[in-house]
């Protein structure tokens, strides 16, 4: 079976490194037509530009997504520009500070939240009168090895991404009849530019140490965005609702 993504739109957000970035290349050289998605904008267009210099055909759309003027943007401009939405991949996200519970800030949480659970949300929202339009549709988030644990992250962190994972779940039980799946990644450590802004002292950091030595070796993103893409392709036709470890077995310890 092919992947069946030629010709296909995508909006893939946090593509302008990372994850993200592997996830919009891969998605291009299937085919696709890739809406590149970021905060960054000189990162958004320098992957537009490797996409366009292979071929491919890819636009920017910069801003933050946990805005729903950004939202509106992104989907309006995909839909104007490509005429509908075949496939979201939900993956821009930031880390928190591995804060224990009675230290995280307001500020900390509510950024947390807002980016990881509250965008793919709005995001979401947007696009699927669009994919209900069409009779089909494919969502995939990046969910995180925190979804599954409490030993992977500070408690904003593990709580967003337990979010997504409902979300996840929600989505493909709600909308599977029309034609709609979704699915999530969780990724192991991965060598990405999120950085940790964290106190090593603090209970925290270290209360969370002693459950590392599992973890595995560290991915490198384009084996995250291999699975974003099966997950997103025909070859993923009857997988709905899945949260798919990509940890080298760190989610089997």
């Amino acid at each position: 079976m092919t992947s069946g993504l030629d010709g296909r739109t995508v909006i893939v957000t946090g593509a302008g490194s990372g994850i993200g970035r592997a996830a919009a290349l891969a998605f291009a050289a299937e085919g696709a037509k890739v809406v590149v998605a970021d905060l960054n904008a000189d990162g958004a267009e320098a992957v537009v530009k490797e996409i366009e210099q292979t071929g491919g055909t890819a636009l920017a759309v910069t801003g933050d997504l946990s805005e729903q003027a950004v939202v509106d943007e992104v989907t309006a401009t995909t839909v104007e520009r490509f005429g509908g939405i075949d496939v979201l991949v939900n993956n821009a996200g930031i880390m928190d500070r591995m804060s224990a519970l009675a230290d995280v800030a307001d500020a900390e949480w509510e950024r947390v939240i807002r980016v990881n659970l509250t965008a793919p949300f709005l995001l979401t929202r947007a696009v699927l009168p669009h994919m209900l339009a069409a009779g089909r549709g494919a969502i995939v988030n990046t969910a995180s090895e925190a979804g599954f644990r409490g030993s992977a992250a500070g408690a904003a962190y593990t709580a967003s991404k337990h979010g997504v994972v409902g979300l996840t779940k929600s989505l493909a039980v709600m909308y599977r009849k029309q034609g709609i799946r979704a699915n999530a990644i969780a990724p192991g450590g991965t060598a990405t530019n999120i950085s940790v802004d964290a106190d090593r002292e603090a209970l925290g950091p270290a209360a969370l140490a002693p459950h590392f030595v599992n973890v595995g070796r560290v991915a490198q993103p384009e084996e995250q965005a291999a699975a974003i893409v099966f997950l997103a392709s025909d070859a993923a036709s009857n997988i709905n609702g899945v949260i798919l470890p990509v940890d080298d077995g760190w989610s089997a310890v």
